[in-house]
């Protein structure tokens, strides 16, 4: 059984026998005095198929937490020691890329603010499964030996693995095994051979995909947000979404087709010459092939026409070959309209189909895969013929992905139907004419002169076909000429004059497309398809009835929206550059963070001048979809992100200023959900916004100062509606006037219950009006344990000032009151005000708890409180349960 999971290291070693004894000792150092090595694979058959040919066919298996997850258990003598192998695997990526929490809505930020936004990385609720599997496997290993494919996607992928493994155990031993197949001799190689997980790969993944992140979410809800309010009618429920191996996909849709737009047909003229014997007809082609000047080539035909002898200038004759096909790749097959199928049953079969190599690797044996089609009926024969006239000899290409070898067949297979039989037929047939010969053929040129005018003819004998007896999807075909003899003369059949006229180029098919895309290095062998797709579900190009792309008026509009700024973003160039950079971090000639800077703010600056010059995209959509609706402002499109106004006392992270549902404001920590702290302000509160001034007292810095505005009658007649006070903790007034606690809430079931000490230190310090210092004690919870009995003519601030109603400019601390004529609150019916309560004031609070005139049983703030009781029942009044329950009401 044979699956393709990554690219043969062998050469490499074999190029550094030093190297290679020296890391085998290290590796033995590695992983002396270790008893069990977790295992992990890229994919569940790649951990199946290693696991059984590394025992021999007698592994244990077991599940793991996930269910497409096996566990495969078996002994294997590995690096001089005897030890337990415990292979496992992931499903492709196991961590994802996305912005904190405060950046992942739409409306929560201008999108320019997403090139600096923080990015974390994190595990997808449906891998969690197998990220616990992994964390409870790795504690009872004392390896970890890395089997995910040797591309740069699973290099990222290994070193994802680690880094899961290591949150768990710190010290644990790592290795890499690197091999191209699943045979029992490249997997034995592999751990022969093991090497150190490569950082640098790693590190262009990382780039990649945090650039990709930025860059396609931030035009991605620029074209969306304004696009949708531009055109409601038309793009109301479109999602607009930009990539930088989308758009240049797109870009090469509408190129061709406004090609074939510009296209102006031109007239043509040329002689045509025929000679007919007894065994057909032989057309010779005018060496001049045409002219558009009509008078020029009627001069020429007249002259022929005065005198039409033919007379045989030269006969020539060489051998020709035509090439049998190279190693297969998934370009080749895009070329040729097949769609590589990976389904389960043809995978058991063939190697990995998605791969660019088209160079075998010098360790594959490619005899034994020949002979294993030599029992079939079909092309079992010819398979014989190729072992019997020296066994296989490919034709080789130039590329290699460094990953995968060329798709070919791994075993053979008789019991496929439908589309998977016809695709295997395909990849057999093109392996076995790729280890075929050439087929060979002898060529004949006569060349003849009719009035000094030149005329040639070709004609073709097959000797061999060679490989074309195996390959019916290429065509060459004999085309006999008479004997022609250098000299002699005959008199054609036809001499004329034909008119012809230039043709625009075709439509590009998904052939032509792909093939594109590979020419300028946009997307992989593996994404050329998703990218495809992605512009068809879009709507931005469609297909023809003959199966080719003709752009859509969304397609269209964007494209040319972007050209009239000045930036080509529909064409290769930038993507290019990025791949270029990520090369050279590969190879260790450059810095991840100085790329990922660079292209940052590349982009970033293309993206700030695309947002100032947004009416060009607008005018050239509206030449598809009509006049646009006029949008006032820009930040009714993008909202300002939140300023910070201090650190969230129990994760540090900001908390920021926003408004409630139904009015009113609070601060709320950016980390949610992961963090709930929060401070509610009371609805007296009007208005709030954040000042720039910083209190000098409040820790940890920054904490700013809030603009606030309250409702008539909420405050003391000694204090200003409007001001600007500090939430930090330092103004003691305010904070009973705001009734300011944090609100922490249930912690997520992905936070652990208990939290560090400091945290809750730090939000009781906070939560608490802590008095103490002003020389009287409160409870932990900031109430008042009983009714003040301070006057209410004059706040005192906290270092002792008594400030009026009229000389608010400094209330305490760092709360400075807004110069504005004050208004004294109306009293209430029963001459109080209805204010909350401030220290020695007569007003009620507003509230729930303000609602009833007596205070509640259990209240604290009542004097004599008592505990509340316990209900009873109301039938046989006795504590514990309710009528309905009652054993009386049975």
């Amino acid at each position: 059984m044979i699956f393709p999971v990554a690219r043969c290291a062998l050469r490499w070693w074999l190029r550094r026998p030093g190297e290679r004894a020296s890391s085998r000792a290290a590796m033995e150092v590695a992983l002396r005095g270790a008893r069990k090595v977790l295992c992990v694979a890229e994919k569940n058959d790649a951990a199946k198929g290693i696991a059984d040919l590394l025992s021999g066919g007698r592994m244990r298996r077991r599940e793991g937490l996930s269910k497409f997850n096996k566990i495969y258990e078996f002994d294997y003598h590995l690096c001089g020691q005897n030890v337990t192998m415990i292979m496992t695997s992931v499903s492709g990526h196991l961590l994802a890329h996305d912005f904190q929490m405060q950046f992942r809505k739409w409306s929560s930020c201008n999108p320019l603010a997403l090139f600096d936004a923080e990015i974390e990385k994190y595990c997808p609720d449906n891998f969690v499964d197998i990220k616990k599997t992994l964390e409870r496997e790795t504690r009872q290993c004392q390896a970890l030996l890395i089997w995910t494919d040797c591309d740069r996607e699973g290099e990222n992928i290994g070193f994802e693995i680690i880094h899961v493994c290591k949150a768990v155990k710190p010290g644990l031993q790592v290795l890499r095994a690197r091999f191209s197949e699943i045979t029992p001799r490249a997997v034995r190689a592999a751990c022969e051979n093991l090497t150190e997980p490569d950082q640098r790969v790693s590190d262009a993944v990382d780039v990649r995909q945090e650039l990709d992140l930025r860059i396609g979410a931030a035009f991605t809800r620029f074209q969306t947000l304004r696009l949708q309010k531009i055109f409601p009618q038309v793009l109301a429920e479109q999602l607009i979404s930009y990539g930088s191996c989308q758009f240049p996909t797109l870009g090469f849709v509408v190129e061709r087709f406004k090609a074939i737009q510009a296209f102006v047909p031109e007239v043509f003229h040329r002689i045509k010459v025929t000679h007919a014997h007894r065994d057909g007809v032989v057309e010779f082609h005018w060496k001049r092939h045409r002219l558009f000047n009509h008078t020029a080539c009627l001069v020429l035909y007249q002259l022929c026409m005065e005198d039409p002898t033919a007379t045989v200038v030269e006969v020539r004759s060489k051998p020709k070959s035509k090439w049998r096909p190279q190693a297969l790749d998934t370009v080749v097959c895009s070329r040729r309209n097949i769609a590589i199928s990976l389904s389960v049953c043809l995978c058991r079969y063939i190697s990995y189909p998605r791969t660019e190599t088209n160079i075998f690797p010098k360790d594959l044996n490619l005899t034994a895969l020949v002979e294993q089609q030599t029992q079939d009926p079909r092309w079992g024969a010819f398979a014989q013929s190729i072992l019997e006239r020296g066994g296989p000899s490919p034709r080789n290409g130039n590329k290699s992905d460094q990953a995968h070898p060329p798709i070919h067949p791994t075993k053979y297979a008789s019991s496929l139907q439908g589309d998977d039989q016809r695709l295997y037929e395909f990849i057999v047939r093109h392996f076995l004419a790729c280890c075929s010969q050439d087929a060979q053929g002898q060529e004949t040129t006569v060349e003849i002169n009719i009035a000094q005018e030149r005329f040639v003819a070709h004609g073709l004998v097959i000797l061999a076909r060679n490989y074309l007896d195996v390959y019916p999807y290429d065509h060459w075909s004999d085309k006999l000429l008479p004997i022609y003899e250098q000299g002699s003369r005959f008199q054609p059949s036809t001499v004329e004059m034909v008119d012809g006229e230039t043709s625009p180029p075709q439509l590009l098919t998904e052939a032509d497309l792909i093939a594109l895309m590979e020419k300028h290095g946009i997307g992989t062998d593996a994404t050329h398809a998703e990218h495809i797709e992605t512009i068809k579900a879009r709507m931005y190009v469609g297909l023809t009835p003959d199966k080719r792309f003709l752009p859509g008026h969304l397609g269209m509009g964007l494209v040319e929206g972007y050209d009239s700024m000045g930036y080509e973003m529909s064409k290769p160039d930038l993507r290019a550059e990025l791949e270029a950079d990520l090369k050279l971090i590969c190879e260790g000639k450059k810095d991840k963070s100085v790329v990922l800077r660079q292209q940052v703010q590349k982009y970033k600056q293309v993206f700030i001048e695309a947002v100032a010059k947004a009416k060009k995209l607008d005018e050239a959509l509206s030449q598809y979809f009509g006049e646009g609706t006029e949008v006032a402002q820009q930040e009714e499109l993008y909202p300002s992100l939140p300023e910070p106004i201090r650190k969230c006392p129990q994760c540090h992270k900001d908390m920021v200023l926003k408004a409630k549902k139904h009015g009113g404001f609070y601060l709320s920590c950016t980390g949610f959900p992961e963090c709930r702290s929060a401070v509610w302000f009371p609805d007296s509160v009007l208005e709030a916004s954040r000042d720039e001034s910083v209190c000098p007292v409040c820790q940890p810095h920054p904490v700013y100062r809030v603009k606030f505005k309250f409702k008539r009658g909420s405050l003391p007649p000694t204090m200003p509606l409007e001001f600007v006070g500090c939430v930090g903790g330092c103004d003691e007034t305010l904070r009973e006037i705001l009734d300011l606690r944090f609100s922490r809430g249930p912690p997520r079931a992905s936070q652990p219950a208990s939290q560090p000490s400091g945290h809750l230190q730090a939000s009781q310090y906070l939560n608490r009006m802590d008095s103490r210092r002003h020389g009287h004690a409160q409870p932990p919870d900031g109430r008042q344990s009983g009714p003040s009995k301070a006057p209410a003519r004059a706040l005192p601030g906290p270092h002792g000032r008594r400030h009026g109603r009229r000389h608010g400019e400094q209330l305490c601390g760092c709360a400075t009151a807004a110069r504005r004529p004050l208004h004294r609150p109306l009293p209430s019916p029963t001459g109080t005000f209805g204010a909350a309560p401030w220290p020695g004031g007569r007003g009620r609070a507003q509230g729930p708890e303000a609602r009833s005139k007596r205070p509640r049983a259990g209240s604290s703030d009542a004097p004599g409180a008592t505990a509340k009781k316990p209900r009873k029942c109301s039938l046989c009044h006795q504590p514990g349960h309710t009528r309905p329950f009652c054993p009386q009401n049975r």
